[in-house]
């Protein structure tokens, strides 16, 4: 099958991930920081060496500011159930229910009250619609890096400027710009990157990371063993302990270090690469008549487009049984982006793209288009 549903988790993984993940689950099925004896050791070993690595990747202040999680939607409930405790939030028509249904859930329990942003120009946030809807209520500003729909990115460097001698903690939900582009909790002035690591980072599933800066200090949104303080009846204070219940997936840990090696090698390549691939396939997409494409060239493989004669649950469903190419369809789990877009009806057809997709892929799903097209 032709794999374009790269956005929703990476189709492609370096023989280094994969080799590692498997040498894991056969040598060493231990768990970390819970024993003495020297599988234990050795698990503790690996975490932290990726702790290490994420922390200088991302530019996190130490080690201990790095929280591995299962996934991006649980470092995004952590970020903000764990800091958010009342005050104005911002956010913006761009994001994913992973940011959104936290906020609105704490807007309806009268934790803070709500301001979604819509983009002046339609298509990102830029530092002018954050200053226009700014005030010293403001607690937090939580906005996505790129987003999942159109693969528009957000003004990090300049908001996160602006942002960082308020009193306002700057979330960011890089799950679909970890791996594609510079990300930096230092340079980028971000309090918690939330980060996945089965898409860009070619990680395999289930680990994600929070990385914090020096002030956000969000509280546990879970209890258990940590492995340290065991007669404490309450949660350990310091981090990564604090937000670090349970065991962790250790072969999943282990591969998002290699992934990120891997992406450190290679992330200019692989941006100019998208760019390249999303341009290609967006000029061409726009040249078949009841095609509307919704993404400009990106370096986050993302382009969304609908065919007007057609659900994009049947042109998906099509491209699957009948091509044998693999696309996502709907919503996205985005809802306010198609509200904004006008696609709420039908939602959108999209192809995320990797670094290991060739101009032959990307030929046969124009020529796929073309055919379903003419349905």
């Amino acid at each position: 099958m032709i794999y374009f549903d790269n956005a929703a988790t990476g189709g492609f993984k370096p023989s280094q991930v994969i080799d590692t993940a498997v040498s894991i689950i056969k040598f060493l099925n231990a768990n970390p920081g819970r024993s003495g004896h020297r599988l234990s050791k050795t698990a503790g070993e690996y975490v932290y060496s990726c702790r290490k690595k994420l922390a200088e990747f991302f530019g996190a202040p130490s080690p201990s500011r790095v929280i591995f999680t299962k996934n991006c939607t649980e470092s995004l409930n952590i970020a903000i159930h764990g800091s958010i405790k009342g005050g104005r939030v911002l956010t913006s028509t761009l994001e994913h229910n992973s940011v959104l249904r936290p906020l609105f859930t704490l807007q309806e329990k009268g934790v803070i009250s709500l301001t979604v942003i819509k983009p002046s120009n339609d298509r990102f946030i830029t530092l002018d619609d954050v200053k226009k809807h700014y005030s010293n209520d403001v607690s937090a500003v939580c906005l996505n890096a790129v987003s999942n729909v159109t693969g528009e990115e957000c003004d990090l460097y300049s908001i996160g400027e602006f942002i960082k001698d308020k009193n306002s903690l700057f979330i960011v939900d890089g799950a679909q710009a970890g791996g594609h582009t510079n990300l930096s909790v230092k340079e980028q002035n971000i309090d918690m990157l939330c980060l996945a690591g089965h898409k860009g980072l070619y990680s395999i599933q289930g680990v994600g990371a929070l990385i914090l800066s020096e002030r956000a200090n969000p509280t546990a949104i879970y209890q258990g063993g940590t492995g340290t303080e065991s007669f404490n009846p309450y949660q350990p204070d310091c981090y990564p302990e604090k937000l670090e219940s349970g065991t962790l997936n250790l072969p999943a840990v282990c591969s998002l270090e290699e992934g990120v090696r891997y992406v450190e090698k290679n992330i200019e390549y692989i941006g100019n690469h998208l760019q390249s691939a999303t341009s290609y396939l967006i000029s061409h997409l726009e040249k078949i008549n009841g095609v509307k494409v919704y993404s400009q060239p990106n370096k986050y493989g993302i382009v969304s487009f609908e065919v007007k004669n057609l659900p994009s649950s049947e042109v998906s469903e099509i491209l699957s049984s009948k091509y044998d190419i693999a696309v996502r369809s709907g919503y996205h789990c985005a809802p306010l982006v198609h509200k904004m877009l006008k696609t709420e009806n039908d939602g959108l057809v999209r192809a995320s793209i990797s670094l290991h997709n060739t101009r032959r892929e990307l030929n046969a799903l124009i020529l796929a288009i073309r055919e379903i097209n003419s349905l």
